[in-house]
Order: structure tokens, then sequence, then C-alpha cells
């Protein structure tokens, strides 16, 4: 038997996973950071059960990317955001973050409540 606080779980990981896969890819700059954070945080947010997200692209990462760049623009990467969710399923509360270890971003639970 699957227990509510596996299921938030695995909600949590399909919510990070839509939101990677989906988004990898997209050409960011400077100009349009903002909004490229809020069409993610929004697009993720229509799932069921997410509370809430948090999608930060990092400027000066993205701004140092830009330096070494003829383009004025590049592909966004984990290396680029810092990401939060907080998913509460049949009031199991979950929060999550997607932190980079060894070069890969890899997404996190933070607390299971």
């Amino acid at each position: 038997m699957v227990t509510d606080p596996q299921t938030a779980c695995f909600e949590a990981g399909i919510k990070f996973g839509t939101l990677y896969h989906q988004f990898a890819g997209t050409p960011v700059s400077p100009d349009s950071a903002r909004s490229l954070e809020r069409a993610m945080a929004e697009a993720i947010e229509n799932q069921p059960y997410c509370e809430s997200v948090s999608v930060r692209i990092l400027d000066d990462v993205l701004d140092a990317e830009l330096a070494e760049s003829t383009a004025d623009y590049t592909e966004l990467t984990g290396r680029f955001m810092e990401v939060e969710m907080e998913i509460d399923y049949e009031g199991v509360r979950v929060r999550t973050r997607m932190e980079m270890e060894d070069g890969y971003p890899l997404m996190k639970l933070v607390s299971v409540e």
C-alpha cells in the first residue's frame, strides 16, 4: 500500500521533472529572465497538489556565461536556476529544492511534514 507521504514525494518528483525537462534548453537572456521565471512557476503551479513554486534565474551566473559569448542569450540549464517547491497531498506537506551537485542539477527533498 502506498502511503500519503510517499504519494506526496512522488507528486513533487513529477513536478520537478516537468519543470526541468519542459524548460531546459529554452533561450534565456537578462531581458527575458524574469518573465521566464514567472512562466515556469505558473506552469507548474497549475498541476494538482502544487502549493507554491519559486524559480530564480541566477543573474550573476547568466551574466558570466554571456560575458564569454558573442550571443545575447544562452540555453537554460540547471546551473542558472534555483528552484523550490511545496506540495500538499492529503495534508502531507513536501518541500523540495533543486541544487547543483558535481555539475549536475539534483532535485532534493527538504522536508516531509
